[in-house]
C-alpha cells in the first residue's frame, strides 16, 4: 500500500494538525499536543531513514549548507534551548551537542560557503539524544500547569514553538535529501512519491475582480503563528489575471528551448550574476539527455511534464519576462495582496483535523508534487499545496510586529528586502506551514520545494517598507525622533518646532525649511502650522528616513540593548497624529554651506544642532538671508560641541579666546548676523537626550536663538 492508498484508507490516521490553542477540556489539550509532538518527532526521523549509509550524513549535499547530521541533531537541540531559555527545563541534556546543532546557515549568497570544520557527532550518538530529549519534553508536557487558551506568553508557547520549528525542518531537510548524491539515497514507505502522471494541459489567465483583503493575525488567533504573521494590513487588490494553474514543467520548457537562460534580457541583475555562477541553463531538479527526466526527493523519474516547474525566485522572474514579450500582456509574479486576493476568490477554506487534504498539503497525498489539474480550487487549481508559491513581495512586517522573546532571530534577519514571500504550501508542508496567514520567506536564488503561477496585470507593484535600519548612528537618530522620550524630556524635534511655530506668531507661514533634518521629525513637526516644509541634510541616509516616513508611514530600526543584543522597534507617523502632514513635506540631500538657488523664499529656516557639524559654518551664516524673506524667522539650536573631526579650528564661530577674551558661539553669531538681522528673543536652553544602550544616554543642553531678517 502506497502512503496516498494508506492516508486513504478507511479507518488509518492523519499525520496530526496544529492544535488548536484556545478550546478544549485541558487535559485532552495536553494529551492532543503530547501526541502532536511525538507524531512529528517520528515523522522527522523517519525522514532520515532515506540516508543509505553515514556518509550521507557527514558530505554536504550542497556546499551551502550544513551537512545532513545537523538538521537531525538541531531540532531537537532547538527545543531544548527554546525550554531552558523559558526555564521550563531545570538543565541542557547534552551542552557539547547543543552548541554543535544550535546555528544553522540561511547563506546570504549563492556562494556564501560554509567552510568551517566541525566535529560532527556519530549518527548513534544523535539518535541517542534525540531519545532523550524526546522523554524529557513528553516528561514536561505531562507535568507543566495548563490553562486555556495558550497564549504568546503561556508557558506552552515555547512547547509549540519547537513542534512547529520541527515541521519547517521536515521540508527544509527533504529538500536537501532531494540534492543529495542519488547512490546515498534508498525509499521508504513514508516517503513514496505519486506516479500519476500525463499530459500537460494548456494553462490560461482567469480574471480576478478587485477587492479588498485583510491581511495579518490576531494575537488570540487559534491557531500557533510565527511573529511575522501577527499584526494587521488592510489593502484595496485592483482586478488582475492569474494562472488557473502553476506553471508546469511542460509549459516552463520553451523558456528553456527558446534560450531563457543564456538571454539576458529576461534577467535582472542579481538573477544575471546568480546565473552566471551557477552556470544554470535549465531547473535544478530537471536531468539533461536524450530525454529529459526529473529528480523526485530519493530518485530519478521520467519527465512529469504536467507537474510544477521547481525553481528559484530568479528563474520565476526571468519566465515571466519572456512570457510577457512573448505574449504581449504585463506578465509578472503575484504579489502577497494578490494571493490573498486569490484565495478568497477561489473559496479555499484551512485543512481539516479529520479528513484529507483538499489540497496537496500535509502529506496527506504521498512525497511529491502532482498533476497542475489534480486539486481544484473554485476556476484555480493549487492555490495552496503541490508547491510553495513564489511572491513579487519581499518579506516585510505588519503593522503591529512585534519579536517574539523566545525567538528574536526568526524572521527579523529576512526584513533586507533580500527575502522574498513564499505562499500557499507544498505536499511536504504540516501544520503552521498549512495556515492561510503563514508567512515564510527565503533568499531568491533558494530552493524549496517552490513554483510559481502569473498574473497579469498593468498595476504597479509597491514595495512594502521591509527594511530595519541596524545601522547604529542612524538608528540612534530614529529612536531620537521617533522613539520613547527619557527621564520626562520632552521630544526635542517636537518641542524645537513648537518653539518655532510659537515664534511665528502671525507672520506668514507658507514656508518653512528645516535645514539638517536628520530623521524628519522636525520637518513634519513644521508642517502642522506651515503649507510646506523643506527638509535638507548633509547625509542621504537621514533623507531616506524622512523620505520613508513620508511615503510609507513608518520607519524600522533595531536598537542597541548591550553588546550585539539589540531589540527591533516600529515608529509611525500616526501614532504621533503626523499622518496628514506628508503631503506639505519634501526631503532633499544638500549642503548647507552651499544650497541650490531653489531653496530660498522661507518664511522660516530651523537649523538644529547643525552649525557645530559644518565644515565652514561661517559661510552659512553670511549667506543665509538669502534664502529667507525679510521679516521671516531664523532659529539656531546647537550644543556648541565644537570638534575638529567636523569644523577646522580656524572655522570656529566661537568657543576659543579672542584678543585674550573668551569669545563664544553667542558672540560669533551675533557678529556674522547682526548686519542682516536682529535677535529678537533671549538665548534659551533646550535639553535633549539620546539612547545608546539600555543602560547608557546621552544628556545634553542646546542653546537656542531665534534671529529676524531685517534686510
Amino acid at each position: 500500500m502506497t502512503i496516498a492508498e494508506r492516508f486513504h484508507a478507511p479507518g488509518t490516521a492523519l499525520l496530526q494538525r496544529t492544535p488548536a490553542l484556545d478550546s478544549g477540556d485541558p487535559a485532552h489539550k495536553r494529551a492532543e499536543i503530547a501526541a502532536y509532538f511525538t507524531a512529528v518527532f517520528e515523522r522527522y526521523e523517519s525522514l532520515f531513514l532515506t540516508l543509505a549509509d553515514e556518509r550521507a550524513f557527514y558530505e554536504k549535499a550542497i556546499p551551502l549548507r550544513h551537512p545532513l547530521i545537523f538538521y537531525y541533531g538541531h531540532t531537537a537541540t532547538f527545543i531544548v534551548n527554546k525550554l531552558v531559555l523559558a526555564k521550563l527545563l531545570p538543565h541542557r541534556i547534552d551542552p557539547r551537542l547543543e552548541s554543535i546543532f544550535a546555528v544553522g546557515v540561511d547563506e546570504m549568497s549563492w556562494d556564501d560557503l560554509d567552510e568551517t570544520h566541525y566535529d560532527w557527532p556519530s549518527v548513534s550518538e544523535v539518535k541517542t539524544y534525540r531519545d532523550k530529549v524526546r522523554s524529557a519534553v513528553l516528561q514536561l508536557i505531562s507535568e507543566l500547569p495548563l490553562t486555556l487558551p495558550i497564549t504568546w506568553e503561556s508557558a506552552w508557547w515555547p512547547v509549540i514553538m519547537g513542534i512547529e520549528h520541527e515541521l519547517i525542518h521536515l521540508e527544509t531537510s527533504s529538500v536537501l535529501i532531494r540534492q543529495h548524491r542519488i547512490e546515498y539515497l534508498r525509499s521508504q514507505p513514508e516517503w513514496l512519491p505519486r506516479s500519476e502522471h500525463g499530459q500537460a494541459p494548456a494553462n490560461e489567465l482567469v480574471p480576478v475582480p478587485a477587492g479588498s483583503v485583510e491581511l495579518g493575525k490576531r494575537r488570540d488567533a487559534s491557531y500557533y503563528g510565527w511573529d511575522n504573521e501577527y499584526g494587521m494590513r488592510r489593502v484595496a487588490v485592483d482586478a488582475f489575471k492569474a494562472s488557473r494553474m502553476l506553471v508546469s514543467n511542460a509549459e516552463f520548457l520553451p523558456f528553456v528551448e527558446a534560450g531563457g537562460y543564456q538571454t539576458d534580457a529576461y534577467w535582472d541583475e542579481e538573477g544575471l550574476q546568480w546565473r552566471s555562477f551557477a552556470r544554470a541553463t535549465h531547473p535544478s531538479f530537471w536531468i539533461p539527455g536524450p530525454q529529459w527526466r526529473l529528480r523526485l526527493m530519493t530518485e530519478e523519474v521520467e519527465m512529469r511534464w504536467d507537474w510544477p516547474v521547481e525553481v528559484n525566485y530568479l528563474e520565476a522572474k526571468a519566465f515571466c519576462n519572456w512570457k510577457a514579450e512573448v505574449t504581449g500582456e504585463p506578465i509578472r509574479l503575484p504579489t502577497e495582496d494578490e494571493w490573498y486576493r486569490l484565495y478568497e476568490v477561489a473559496g479555499v477554506a484551512e485543512v481539516h483535523a479529520d479528513t484529507p487534504a483538499a489540497a496537496n498539503l500535509q502529506l496527506d497525498h504521498g512525497a511529491s508534487s502532482c498533476p497542475v489539474n489534480r486539486f481544484a480550487h473554485g476556476e484555480f487549481f493549487d492555490v495552496v499545496g503541490n508547491v510553495w508559491q513564489w511572491m513579487e513581495t519581499p518579506m516585510y512586517p505588519f503593522d503591529g510586529f512585534e519579536v517574539h522573546p523566545m525567538y528574536d532571530d526568526f524572521t527579523t534577519p529576512t526584513f533586507d528586502n533580500q527575502h522574498n514571500l513564499i505562499k500557499g504550501g507544498s505536499w511536504a508542508s504540516c501544520g503552521n506551514e498549512t495556515l492561510r496567514t503563514a508567512r515564510y520567506a527565503f533568499r531568491r536564488h533558494f530552493f524549496q520545494h517552490a513554483g510559481f503561477r502569473y498574473v497579469s496585470s498593468h498595476a504597479a507593484v509597491k514595495e512594502p517598507n521591509a527594511y530595519y535600519e541596524s545601522d547604529r548612528q542612524m538608528s540612534e537618530y530614529a529612536e531620537f525622533h521617533y522613539g520613547d522620550t527619557w527621564f520626562n524630556v520632552a521630544n526635542f524635534p517636537a518641542a524645537m518646532a513648537q518653539l518655532c511655530i510659537e515664534m511665528m506668531g502671525d507672520k506668514p507661514a507658507r514656508k518653512a525649511l528645516d535645514l539638517g533634518c536628520a530623521s524628519g521629525r522636525g520637518t513634519f513637526e513644521l508642517a502642522r502650522h506651515f503649507e510646506h516644509v523643506t527638509g535638507i541634510d548633509f547625509s542621504a541616509r537621514f533623507v531616506g528616513q524622512g523620505v520613508e516616513m513620508a511615503e510609507q508611514g513608518v520607519l524600522r530600526y533595531t536598537l542597541t540593548e548591550e553588546g550585539d543584543l539589540v531589540s527591533y522597534r516600529t515608529a509611525t507617523l500616526e501614532q504621533h497624529g503626523l499622518q496628514d502632514t506628508t503631503q506639505r513635506v519634501a526631503f532633499f540631500q544638500g549642503d548647507a554651506c552651499n544650497l541650490k538657488p531653489q531653496f530660498t523664499g522661507y518664511d522660516l529656516i530651523m537649523a538644529v544642532n547643525l552649525i557645530d557639524r559644518l565644515y565652514n559654518p561661517s559661510q552659512f551664516l553670511g549667506q543665509v538671508h538669502e534664502r529667507l524673506n525679510v521679516g521671516g524667522l531664523l532659529v539656531v539650536a546647537s550644543p556648541y560641541t565644537w570638534l575638529e573631526e567636523h569644523t577646522p579650528k580656524d572655522q570656529w564661530i566661537g568657543g576659543f579666546k579672542k584678543d585674550g577674551e573668551s569669545y563664544t558661539t553667542l558672540d560669533g553669531l551675533r557678529d556674522i548676523l547682526g548686519g542682516h538681522f536682529v535677535q529678537v528673543s533671549e538665548a534659551r536652553k533646550l535639553e535633549f537626550v539620546i539612547r545608546e544602550t539600555q543602560h547608557k544616554f546621552q544628556h545634553s543642553l542646546s542653546e537656542v536663538t531665534v534671529w529676524e531678517r531685517t534686510r
